[in-house]
């Protein structure tokens, strides 16, 4: 009787072994295939970042990553319109060049230090930081935002899981007549959110089953993020490099990432963005002066090291460039790309 109760408790475990070894293959196959169709538009490669993976460096290559919140990612346009692709497009004519986006929306300086970590094995020779919008807010609310170690998955492997975001989506977008806009705008709501359409019976079913499944697959993560803990942000208060408020942690985290990128042995550009419009303007402007001034003081001998100043490259009023005041199109995406060009082959001809 012993051996019979053996057998099946040793039947049982195999049995659930393999249903989980099965259910994860087939969410990683499903994943896969998300992946495969969202990289070259709107979404991320299975790596976590925008466009197709990286191939390995060839003989006499060079290659960039560029840094940044949804400016660098090209919010609004196609992968191969947003201005890291643009980028490669007029060093190559130069040279064997790569550009990869490592950007992604809401990102601010905070998250440059980690993500140079994260990715350090793409091998790059030169990082471009890219960001100031994201940090306006200042120290009376730091960015601390790192989108993907939000994802346990990603902080254990590398492999940046897409599915529950994308059913999260589609579950939102049934509910919300096909409006994602909407469905994230109720999403935010504090109170009762307006109802866009009442979904039919459909609709509420195939919602409920997309919900089903990026639950699981959450659920799959949050189980792994046991094995990975995330550690709590920390937030200056008074700057030891000569930063001052309200923009201490901005500063203090491009000064953070400028020695990570040195202590890999790397070159690193720290771009001033299009200056922003009227009424942040001069806030814009004065905290693109400190950070200048902050990287003269502490790298001004270091020749790996450089600010560049792109302020005045394009109107963000000039609706031929931009259509929110802030994101460009691939016409400014491509004005920008050209300015800052040069300054990359010069940096990289050192």
């Amino acid at each position: 009787m012993n051996i019979s109760r053996r057998k099946f408790f040793a039947f049982a475990l195999t049995a659930m072994s393999l249903s989980v070894i099965v259910a994860l293959f087939l969410l990683l196959v499903a994943d896969l295939f998300v992946h495969s169709r969202a990289e070259r538009t709107a979404g991320l490669n299975r790596w976590g970042y925008r466009g197709p993976v990286a191939s390995s460096k060839k003989s006499g290559e060079l290659r960039a990553v560029m840094l940044g919140g949804s400016t660098v990612f090209g919010y609004g346009v196609q992968a191969d319109q947003a201005i890291p692709a643009q980028l490669e497009g007029v060093l190559s004519a130069s040279r064997p060049f790569s550009v990869i986006n490592l950007g992604y929306n809401n990102e601010g300086a905070y998250s440059f230090a980690p993500t140079l970590r994260d990715f350090e094995y793409l091998d790059y020779d030169i990082v471009v930081l890219y960001e100031g919008y994201n940090d306006m807010p200042g120290d009376e609310g730091p960015n601390t935002s790192v989108f993907r170690h939000d994802s346990a998955v990603f902080r254990l492997t590398g492999y940046f899981p897409i599915l529950p975001l994308y059913l999260n989506e589609k579950a939102m977008m049934l509910r919300h007549g096909g409006d994602l806009g909407a469905a994230y705008s109720a999403d935010r709501a504090t109170d009762t959110p307006k109802t866009v359409f009442r979904p039919n019976i459909a609709a509420r079913t195939s919602a409920a089953a997309l919900d089903t499944v990026a639950t699981v697959t959450n659920s799959l993560g949050a189980q792994l993020g046991r094995l990975s803990k995330l550690e709590a942000p920390a937030y200056a208060r008074v700057s030891r490099i000569g930063c001052s408020h309200p923009w201490v942690n901005y500063c203090d985290s491009v000064h953070a990432a400028i020695r990570e990128v040195l202590a890999q042995g790397k070159k690193v550009i720290m771009v001033g963005q299009p200056r922003m419009s009227v009424p942040v303007t001069v806030a814009h402007a004065r905290q693109q002066r400190m950070l200048d001034a902050m990287i003269k003081n502490e790298f001004g001998s270091e020749p790996r090291v450089i600010y560049v100043d792109l302020g005045n490259v394009i109107d963000l009023a000039d609706p031929n460039f931009t259509f929110d005041a802030m994101h460009l199109n691939a016409d400014g995406n491509r004005k920008v790309a050209e300015a800052l060009a040069p300054h990359i082959l010069a940096m990289a001809a050192r």
